[in-house]
């Protein structure tokens, strides 16, 4: 739902050039710890992605594309925005990084390490309280901001603001939650916050189940997901001394506040352009916004699954090398960019062959009509183009994170935002909604070429670690398997019946197809990252 990207092998020097691609997992091989962390939080990660993929299964089946359940969309935006600007946003840039710090310090700091906690959560409290009281009181003016107010169907806006003040409350228990994961993931505790989000995507299918026909259920779902959210994670801190400290003074939480003032300036002008794209989209029809969340659902599973997991399981250790270990810190960061390059090309391309199949599957059932399973399918296949380099750029976000740097990624964002909101404006004449995709995928192409020019200034050069090298074979292999996944899926479509039993064979034929041959063709162009996955799990050698 809110969404983050992230071995120890030194070098000569920051120039030594990697002969041959098989040496480079070698180096992965040998971070164990991070490769760990890695299968707990892709875990996690899938059991959130799959009921995230219930969650709305659900909903296209109980509301369809409907204005309706459009309203809903504009009201969960409150409360997501919010949790991103005010925490969200804070705990891989600064959290993390502050936390981590204690954690893995002295013993005296370590001891500190729960008065800081304490101080954190009592001024978040406070603070949010403050906000949702704000919004509960302006909640028709937020409403115009973000668009509510331009469906042709005027009671679609009252339906949206009703259900946005019923929302707002759930951001107090989710900045709690995500405090809780701050502090658990710089003392390397991953399993039980990797299933929160598994809880709240879980909870909100099972209340939409249980109150079918009413738009609200959803939002009671939300509301008891984010209270179960927090609770899942309290096991993990059973030796934590936590006590109400509003010590807002706390040097540490000035230096939260500083590492995170860049990143929620950028995240604020990010959040009033996602208040833009819904604006823009709710005046190219009323369905137009569920077509966004269902394809942004399935564009989000492969990021969340890759490269959340790899980026938050290597931030820890990024944090730890940025200081003394450059050398080890660059070789970390190209490993883990390397990876993601060629797990993502192919579930990029994988996904646009497939789209029209996938989505007829999960969503064209019970009010999913087959036009809306064509025009998802249209607003996913653009989104995808910007894919790989989103993937990228989490990487390159977390290792400035991890070197204390958010003023450069928030100065990349507000560049990058500015761009994506004069081509939304500029195309939404001629190509209506797919005018903010096209805007979209440009923007992470901007935003990953900015941050690895400006990181390799500070670092040095990444050129001589194989990251070239990676691409271009990636990129070949899965150009290739798209194709052939592809061409098996329309020959299956035309031979298989109408039936959830047929989509799924197609679904599961067309990707074994994908799959297999990305694998042999990893072999053919020698694409050590995928050959050596099977040598990364524990027990393997």
């Amino acid at each position: 739902m809110f969404e983050p990207t992230e071995a120890n092998q030194a070098i000569e020097t920051g120039e030594t050039l990697i002969p041959e691609m098989e040496a480079a997992p070698s180096s992965i091989s040998r971070n164990r710890g991070v490769i760990r962390a890695a299968g707990i939080l892709a875990i996690g990660n899938v059991a959130s992605r799959v009921l995230g993929l219930a969650r709305e299964m659900v909903k296209a089946n109980l509301f369809g594309a409907s204005g309706l359940l459009s309203a809903y969309e504009t009201a969960a935006l409150v409360p997501n925005s919010l949790f991103e600007l005010m925490i969200g946003g804070m705990v891989n840039s600064a959290l993390v990084p502050v936390f981590s710090d204690y954690a893995t310090g002295s013993k005296e700091r370590q001891a500190e390490l729960w008065g800081l906690v304490s101080s954190v959560l009592s001024v978040a409290s406070v603070v949010m309280l403050l906000i949702i009281g704000l919004v509960e009181l302006f909640t028709p003016q937020v409403a115009w901001v973000i668009g509510a107010v331009n469906f042709t169907d005027i009671t679609l806006t009252d339906v949206s603001i009703h259900l946005m003040r019923l929302a707002t409350p759930a951001v107090f228990f989710l900045s709690l939650s995500s405090v809780f994961t701050g502090v658990l993931f710089a003392l390397k505790r991953f399993t039980l916050p990797a299933f929160a989000g598994a809880i709240f995507n879980g909870t909100i299918v099972v209340v939409a189940l249980l109150r079918p026909q009413e738009i609200s259920s959803l939002v009671w779902g939300m509301l008891l997901g984010a209270v179960l959210q927090a609770a899942l994670q309290l096991p993990a801190l059973r030796d934590a001394r936590l006590r109400w400290q509003f010590n807002w003074q706390h040097p540490a939480i000035r230096r939260i506040l500083w590492l995170y003032a860049p990143i929620v300036a950028g995240i604020a002008i990010n959040q009033l352009v996602v208040a833009l794209s819904y604006n823009l989209a709710t005046r190219t029809g009323d369905e137009s916004l569920t077509y966004m969340r269902y394809a942004t659902t399935l564009y989000q599973f492969p990021l969340g699954l890759v490269v959340t997991a790899l980026s938050i399981a290597t931030l820890p250790t990024l944090s730890q090398q940025a200081g003394q270990q450059l050398d080890q810190f660059k070789r970390t960061l190209a490993d883990g960019i390397r990876l993601v390059i060629a797990l993502i090309m192919p579930a990029a391309a994988g996904l646009f062959a497939l789209a029209t199949p996938i989505i007829t599957l999960l969503f064209q059932h019970g009010q999913f009509q087959p036009a809306d399973t064509t025009r998802t399918a249209l607003v996913l296949q653009v989104y995808l183009f910007g894919l790989p380099f989103a993937a990228v750029d989490q990487m390159l976000v977390f290792a400035s994170y991890a070197r204390k740097d958010t003023w450069r990624p928030a100065i990349v964002g507000v560049i990058s935002i500015i761009i994506y909101s004069l081509i939304a404006l500029a195309l939404l004449p001629f190509l209506g909604l797919l005018s903010l995709m096209v805007a979209d995928a440009v923007k992470h192409m901007v935003h990953t070429a900015l941050m690895l020019f400006w990181l390799q200034r500070r670092i040095g050069s990444l050129r001589r670690l194989g990251i070239t090298n990676a691409l271009w074979r990636a990129a070949a292999a899965a150009l290739l398997t798209g194709a052939l996944a592809y061409a098996a899926a329309h020959l299956l479509m035309d031979h298989t019946p109408a039936t959830t039993a047929g989509k799924l064979m197609v679904v599961i034929i067309a990707g074994g197809v994908g799959v297999a041959s990305y694998v042999a063709l990893a072999r053919l162009f020698r694409l050590s990252e995928i050959q050596a996955l099977a040598r990364l799990w524990p027990g393997k050698k």
